[in-house]
């Protein structure tokens, strides 16, 4: 524990290293003291959000240099696992992106040896702290719908995938890990019963330019059993709804938001609280507190504070995609998984 502002690197700057940068910025207790990216125009991006950091094109040599205590990993997804590992071994906290890696041994791995360490590693669940996905929890939590049974979410519509690393799939994972690793996570977060089994089904019909799944379906079949869906498609016409919760004593619909057309994701979903009376009523997103995840990375290695997300959490979702790429190899035939307690690891590490 210490009372000393934490030294943050933020090792590469892609599409979310500004978020994490304005996050830094922010938050009292974090300072940005070095960013590395093989690519020099985004150092210079960096530093039009903060010019006083030290700029490396080196991994390893940001690693090594002694200025940082925490790094936040954002390279692809197949590299996850050796950049924390690299990290872990050097001393320093880690924040990974999603997914934590692309399978549960090397997740495994990562968490033991930051217990062996005594060092913070978790993933950014950023989507965790959605406004929509916030406020249909507290619905949830506060029994405006009874128990919840069914819990099914979907993302995409249908359009071109792009030729970035997120559309191969083994750079990415596959399209299950790459929106499901926000998906399931939201899953496990509101249905926290144990899994029976996993099934999953990959369809590749017609974007020959990549190798990612066009469309994409888990299905999570809980002891209790309740049911969860997720769907990533980009083979959609007509969009799900984001969220559809069914419970005992009315439903929630998360409706895609037709303002930020295409990119519907951009935009809190509109959510209608349905009661079993037949009534409903469209609930506003509650206000966030923004950098709430950077900020309890500062109250866990200050004053040891547990955070919200825990490493063990997102090595289940991690479990739960291996299974169910597992089960699509075999045309959906369930795959049964256990998953690992969090109670098995110290707080979030």
């Amino acid at each position: 524990m210490s009372t000393k502002p934490i030294r943050v690197g933020l090792l590469a700057y892609g599409a979310i290293g500004s978020e994490h940068n304005m996050a830094v910025q922010n938050t009292s207790g974090l300072i940005l003291a070095a960013v590395c990216d093989t690519k020099p125009e985004r150092i210079v991006a960096a530093r039009e959000v903060a010019p006083d950091f030290v700029g490396f094109s080196d991994a390893n040599e940001m690693l090594d240099s002694g200025l940082i205590d925490l790094v936040v990993i954002s390279t692809p997804p197949n590299s996850h696992f050796h950049w924390a590992k690299q990290s872990l071994e050097r001393g320093i906290h880690v924040v990974l992106e999603k997914p934590m890696a692309l399978t549960t041994d090397e997740c495994d791995q990562l968490i033991q040896l930051s217990l062996d360490k005594n060092l913070l590693l978790v993933v950014y669940q950023n989507r965790r702290f959605d406004s929509d996905f916030v406020t249909m929890r507290s619905q949830i939590l506060s029994g405006a719908i009874g128990e919840v049974y069914q819990f099914d979410t979907f993302v995409g519509g249908y359009s071109r995938p792009c030729d970035y690393w997120h559309s191969d799939s083994v750079v990415s994972g596959g399209a299950i890990f790459d929106w499901g690793s926000h998906f399931i996570d939201q899953i496990l977060n509101i249905i926290n019963d144990d899994v029976a089994h996993v099934s999953g089904q990959n369809h590749k019909r017609v974007w020959t330019h990549a190798t990612n799944a066009d469309h994409a379906q888990v299905t999570i079949t809980f002891t209790t059993g309740k049911q969860a869906t997720f769907v990533h498609s980009d083979l959609a016409a007509a969009r799900k709804p984001k969220f559809y919760v069914l419970g005992t004593l009315g439903a929630i619909v998360a409706n895609w938001n037709p303002q930020a057309e295409p990119a519907v994701a951009d935009l809190p979903a509109i959510l209608t609280l349905h009661r079993h009376d037949g009534t409903s009523q469209i609930i506003e997103p509650k206000k966030l507190d923004e950098f709430e995840f950077h900020r309890s990375i500062v109250d866990y290695l200050t004053s040891g504070t547990p955070m919200s997300v825990s490493a063990m959490q997102s090595r289940n979702v991690v479990a739960i995609m291996q299974a169910a790429e597992s089960s699509a190899r075999s045309n959906a035939i369930p795959v049964v998984l256990q998953m690992r307690s969090s109670s098995s690891s110290r707080s979030v590490l």
